[in-house]
């Protein structure tokens, strides 16, 4: 695992990968303009932080996050390959995130998924996240997650 910033070559592949498969998966497509993170520049440190997960010398899965308000870092852009998934990538990249973003003094992780991502929202649910009540506009959400980080 690396961190790396979101316009690397590798992270670039990740995220046009993920976006092609959420224009796949969503009934109403996807456009990564119309969403509330306009820019991988959000990810830069000092304030954000965008890791990649390599296998054999290969990116398959990447994630950053950005603050959200005073305590809480947003996670966005969690993805796993389809290939590497049910090796325990999601969960090993997601408990990265968020010891991440206690490092960076965050009290909560905070994020949102498609109603279209069920094993995404398995993944947020058995790591310890409650529903919560929409904390954004996001144009692609259906259900909103926070979970308090320990610390």
């Amino acid at each position: 695992m690396a961190e790396e910033p979101a316009t690397s070559s590798a992270g670039q592949w990740c995220l046009q990968r993920y976006y092609g498969e959420l224009r796949d998966r969503f009934e109403e497509g996807f456009d990564p303009a119309r969403s509330v993170l306009h820019s991988l520049d959000e990810f830069a440190p000092p304030r954000g932080c965008f890791l990649v997960i390599y296998a054999d010398g290969r990116p398959v899965a990447c994630g950053g996050f950005t603050p959200l308000g005073a305590d809480a870092a947003y996670l966005k852009r969690m993805w796993v390959a389809p290939e590497a998934r049910g090796l325990g990538m999601g969960r090993k990249l997601l408990s990265a995130l968020e010891e991440k973003a206690q490092s960076f003094g965050h009290r909560f992780a905070r994020l949102e998924t498609h109603k279209a991502l069920a094993e995404a929202q398995q993944l947020y649910r058995s790591s310890g996240y409650t529903e919560v009540e929409p904390f954004n506009a996001e144009l692609y959400a259906h259900h909103w997650f926070e979970k308090r980080l320990n610390g």
